[in-house]
């Protein structure tokens, strides 16, 4: 499964800027355990956790489901990034 497709069809339609998410993958040696790495600025990844973090579980849980299917433990992690701007 693709799991960075399937990512960026739930989330996109949530951020204002859909063009800054980056995502990334890192698969265990044996297969069975993903690690995606959510990044984008700090607004957008406030929108993505939500409060009290029902939309960040919501997406987990979703693509945790979508994982089983495949046999494979998928923990996802937001983190935000800020553009440093020069005066």
């Amino acid at each position: 499964m693709n799991y960075e497709k399937a990512i960026h069809a739930i989330i996109d339609p949530i951020v204002e800027e859909p063009d800054l998410i980056f995502i990334k993958t890192n698969e265990s040696e044996d297969g069975k355990d993903l690690s995606i790495i959510i990044a984008t600025e700090k607004n957008d990844i406030a929108r993505l956790i939500g409060k009290h973090g029902t939309i960040a579980n919501a997406i987990r849980e979703v693509i945790s489901v979508a994982g089983k299917v495949d046999s494979r433990r998928v923990h996802i992690k937001f983190e935000s990034f800020n553009e440093e701007k020069e005066d």
